[in-house]
């Protein structure tokens, strides 16, 4: 099986609105739902679960209803950081029967406008390697900055990936991550690329992403999110 893997476990604080921001509505739809339509119309994606910020599985699973989103199989809690909240998905994957090589999709709830592509590279490149990172080559100037006003370092950027999501694994292979961070103590790494990054040892191969595929964290890429969801590739573009 090839299952997609949707944290929605946030609170959204940084956005400073009343109701978590991938529970927002856009275009007479939740956020949330956006990103499981994404998965949910993928030919290759066998179910879908969520980890979900408690308090609000009865809403998720009443917009799945109303929405069709007819592969949402499991409603896992929220950890208290989005490790925690990873690592609740995979063990509850894991208790509910899926395979150790069944692939798992680990995906932003707020990463609405992931193409059918990458889902499609994630799976191949995750099937062929292992592993699967989805990633965009570095193209503006990187400055270096303690505390965000003051810069005397730049840091070359032919080296940089800013990665995405879909991140991609077998499960026995993201649990026996986790469970090797747990030992040496790793807690709070901010998603799975950098948690196997400070593991060590990892070779992570990289999904080209895109640009469109982007996290809404602000009010901001809310806006964005609405103008990119009204446009698409002129046909005379290479």
């Amino acid at each position: 099986m090839n299952i997609a893997l949707i944290i929605a476990g946030g609170s959204g604080n940084r956005m400073g609105q009343d109701i978590p921001k991938q529970f927002i509505h856009v275009n007479n739809c939740p956020v949330i739902v956006h990103t499981m339509l994404a998965f949910q119309k993928h030919p290759d994606i066998t179910s879908i679960a969520v980890v979900c910020l408690c308090g609000w599985e009865t809403v998720l699973h009443s917009y799945a209803h109303q929405y069709n989103v007819t592969k949402l199989h499991w409603i896992f809690p929220g950890g208290g950081n989005g490790q925690e909240s990873i690592a609740n998905g995979i063990y509850g994957l894991k208790e509910n029967g899926v395979k150790e090589d069944d692939l798992v999709l680990i995906h932003d709830a707020v990463r609405p406008l992931v193409s059918q592509g990458i889902i499609s590279s994630n799976i191949a490149i995750c099937k062929q390697y292992g592993y699967a990172i989805t990633g965009i080559q570095c193209r503006e100037a990187i400055l270096e900055s303690d505390d965000g006003f003051y810069s005397t370092t730049s840091i070359p950027r032919d080296k940089l990936i800013r990665t995405q999501t879909p991140q991609t694994f077998r499960l026995t292979n993201i649990i026996k991550s986790h469970e090797e961070a747990r030992q040496k103590g790793i807690r709070n790494s901010v998603s799975s690329c950098t948690l196997l990054a400070e593991l060590g040892g990892y070779e992570m191969h990289i999904v080209p992403g895109e640009e469109r595929n982007i996290k809404i964290t602000t009010t901001e890429d809310l806006e964005i999110f609405k103008v990119l969801m009204q446009t698409s590739k002129e046909d005379w573009l290479k």
